[in-house]
């Protein structure tokens, strides 16, 4: 059978979706009653699904990865063009493509130099654990294979990656995990640890990592893996002093600095890459996503040149390089689609309209808060906020995760899809997520948060 995008039966297609299909993140009991349901077309920043039914999608794809938008037609004519001349050559040699984006990348990230591709974002933070774990046993004689990660961050859904989530309801079940992953605690200001300094929190949140690093033994830890903003974990942006802070912890103890843009990179909070804003120098720096904007999978593990210097340097050539691979790292489509995804958003100003657009989205969810009680916090960076729902400001007690669910479900029964914390924590499930395309105007946004203060109205009503 060939496929027709623009001939197809949509009772057909929704009965071999349910009948075949296993979902990502879905409980697939209500699809025997209901059927799942199938997106068939996307155009800016709306999407279509099999029934005829239009959504304007405020999370770029559902997991923030749609950065420019959909119906791209001048990506798609890449892709297509570099498939048929030359789709794909194991990374152990190169391919044009990768050669350019490569360049055009590094461009925007100074200090870092070498780029390692892969297919997705669990697996290009596998890939830079597996360089910290190799350079402990090259260089320190097998003790600094730990590898600290932050309570409420999120890596991937690898074992390996899950063993560094910080999110522990997404770990249950899938245990035992990978050893030396140890976690650090959160920077979340809005849910200070009791003790904390509130005065200067930021630099208070990094120096309990100090204090880990002490605990563990600073000769036994390769590695700080940290969001540039928490996504997933309630969307946390650290406050001012963290990040200087943690770039000098790092620098004392001899610890490579990891930054997972997988959400952030690519122009989501208004810089190419979120790190960007606090003027710190990573090691290795891992994105995904955003890259290519969906348009192909691709991930990319970008180091400095004196990590990659690191596999160059042994007495046993077969042993000192990476000896690792990923299959469709070799793919052209995704260096080829990133190419373009990048000059859209620089010939577009896109990074210049993710600074104005996310402002106000931000200045338009804190108006909501003045309507809404059950509002505690609104945060966030460029075009990536969170909304925090409590039961009592006073108390900060969070809402049930039941109650964003019906807000999510409301906006959605409305036409505007929108994200949220996702059984992800025991009782902190409780901020709705928004990542809208980088071409979001001030009129899609404001459809948005209209929708959002429409659910928050019926569903308080209801409680």
């Amino acid at each position: 059978m060939t496929y027709d995008v623009n001939n197809f039966d949509s009772v057909d297609v929704v009965n071999n979706d349910r009948d075949h299909v296993w979902h990502h993140l879905a409980q697939h009991k209500p699809f025997e009653k209901t059927g799942p349901m199938v997106i068939v077309k996307g155009e800016g920043m709306r999407v279509w699904d099999a029934k005829g039914n239009e959504y304007l999608d405020a999370v770029s794809g559902a997991v923030w990865t749609v950065n420019v938008g959909y119906g791209r037609t001048e990506i798609a004519d890449a892709v297509r063009d570099q498939l048929v001349t030359m789709n794909y050559f194991a990374q152990t040699a190169g391919n044009i493509p990768a050669a350019q984006f490569s360049k055009k990348l590094i461009d925007k990230m100074p200090g870092m130099n070498r780029v390692y591709f892969s297919n997705s974002g669990s697996e290009a933070n596998e890939k830079a654990f597996k360089i910290v774990r190799q350079i402990a046993h090259k260089k320190y004689g097998g003790k600094k294979t730990k590898i600290l990660y932050r309570e409420r961050d999120y890596h991937g859904t690898t074992i390996a990656t899950l063993s560094a989530s910080g999110q522990h309801e997404r770990r249950n079940q899938y245990g035992p995990f990978v050893p030396d992953f140890i976690e650090v605690p959160h920077c979340c200001e809005y849910r200070a640890q009791e003790g904390a300094d509130m005065s200067e929190y930021g630099v208070w949140a990094a120096n309990q990592i100090e204090k880990v690093i002490l605990e563990e033994g600073p000769e036994t830890i390769g590695a700080l893996c940290l969001e540039p903003v928490t996504a997933g974990g309630g969307v946390i942006e650290a406050p001012e002093g963290y990040w200087p802070r943690v770039e000098e912890i790092c620098k004392q103890y001899d610890i490579l600095l990891h930054i997972d843009e997988v959400v952030c990179g690519l122009g989501r909070t208004g810089t190419w890459f979120g790190y960007q804003h606090y003027g710190v120098q990573p090691d290795i720096v891992t994105m995904a996503k955003g890259v290519a904007s969906g348009y192909a999978a691709i991930s990319c593990t970008v180091t400095t040149e004196a990590v990659f210097e690191m596999f160059k340097e042994d007495d046993d050539p077969r042993m000192a390089y990476f000896r690792d691979i990923s299959t469709f790292g070799g793919c052209t489509a995704g260096p080829a689609a990133a190419l373009v995804n990048m000059e859209i958003i620089e010939n577009e100003k896109l990074l210049e309209n993710v600074l104005v657009q996310g402002e106000h989205l931000q200045t338009s969810l804190r108006g909501l808060m003045a309507k809404h009680e059950i509002i505690g916090d609104v945060r966030g960076k460029g075009l990536l906020v969170g909304i925090e729902l409590v039961k009592d400001r006073t108390t900060k007690e969070p809402v049930e995760e039941s109650v964003v669910m019906a807000i999510a479900g409301h906006c959605m029964a409305n036409g505007v899809i929108i994200g949220r914390t996702n059984r992800s924590f025991k009782e902190l499930n409780n901020t709705i997520c928004l990542a809208p395309a980088l071409i979001s105007t001030k009129e899609d946004l404001d459809l948005i948060v209209a929708a959002i203060d429409e659910a928050i109205a019926d569903t308080v009503s209801k409680m």
